[in-house]
């Protein structure tokens, strides 16, 4: 046995020369998937200016040194790379996301509160992106929710200053313009906190609403965040 078998740190043979250098490749293993956090699950060439111990989720179309192991912490080593695959029930961290994904039945799921032993999952997610508030008294959001979600509230930040002949603004959905705020703020670093009265299922996609009050949008940015929690489905197996 030259190896263990979880998580594939090299073991001292005997009468092995240069003991050492076993037992610091198996440190620095450790100390790579101890609390597991890698740079990103996106990068399918692997980088030549990584540092020792930085590690990466090796993608699908991953090529050079990464092929034939999708799905496998890439740690680089000595100006090389050895892979670890994941181990069923491994939360990992991805910094260039600023998310925690759990590695379950074969899947990263984002957001997970709670699995059965059949596949069901709750997950609460947060749905963000920038919003750009283009000329006009409504503008609808530019990006949607999948169907089907409880959402909880709506959150915001006003990044580059709202433009136009409007004097303050509201953030809703549908009917409800100003479900999630009324009131709110034009200039850069304005925020919004809207939770609904009762979480509210929507059932078909979920896009918000952004309308001026007094006037009309000219310009501006907002981050927008949906707060919600999806229900998975059990395996058919």
């Amino acid at each position: 046995m030259t190896e263990t078998a979880k998580l594939r740190l090299p073991l001292v043979q005997p009468s092995q020369a240069q003991k050492h250098v076993t037992v610091n490749e198996a440190l620095a293993r450790l100390d790579s998937l101890t609390q597991v956090s890698v740079v990103s699950r996106n990068v399918t060439v692997p980088p030549t200016d990584a540092l020792d111990g930085a590690c990466y989720l090796v993608p699908a179309g991953a090529t050079a040194a990464w092929t034939g192991h999708v799905n496998e912490i890439a740690i680089r080593s000595n100006n090389g790379w050895v892979f670890v695959p994941l181990i069923e029930g491994w939360r990992i961290w991805v910094a260039d996301e600023g998310q925690a994904l759990d590695w379950v039945a074969g899947a990263l799921v984002s957001g997970l509160v709670a699995r059965s032993a059949a596949g069901t999952t709750t997950q609460f997610k947060i749905w963000e992106y920038d919003q750009t508030l283009v000329s006009g008294s409504v503008v609808d959001g530019a990006e949607e929710v999948p169907g089907t979600v409880l959402v909880f509230g709506l959150t915001g930040r006003v990044l580059t200053a709202l433009g136009g002949s409007l004097s303050d603004w509201q953030l809703g959905h549908g009917a409800s313009a100003d479900r999630y705020g009324s009131g709110l703020g034009l200039g850069a670093g304005s925020w919004v906190r809207g939770l609904t009265g009762q979480p509210q299922t929507y059932y078909g996609g979920f896009r918000p609403k952004f309308t001026a009050n007094g006037g009309d949008f000219g310009g501006g940015t907002v981050r927008i965040a949906i707060h919600y929690m999806e229900l998975g489905l059990p395996s058919a197996s």
